[in-house]
């Protein structure tokens, strides 16, 4: 007999792929936050964006990005 846990995942992978990134953002909700954490993201995105706004950093295209990350593993 198979785990409650392979049954459920078997039933999510049924739904559609907006269904399941809902299913897992609630999932991610219900284990709770670290407030800290959340903070610290929070103000790190705030500066980057300010970064960005106001010129201070270079924007690359993602396929650039991920060439170079590629090349950097290999």
């Amino acid at each position: 007999m198979a785990s409650q846990f392979a049954t459920i995942e078997a039933e999510a992978l049924k739904l559609s792929p907006e269904e399941r990134v809902s299913l897992a953002d609630h999932l991610l909700a219900s284990v709770g936050s670290n407030d800290e954490v959340d903070d610290a993201w929070g103000a790190e995105i705030e500066r980057r964006l300010a970064d960005v706004e106001a010129a201070r950093t270079v924007l690359v295209p993602v396929e650039e990005a991920i060439h170079s990350a590629r090349r950097a593993l290999t």
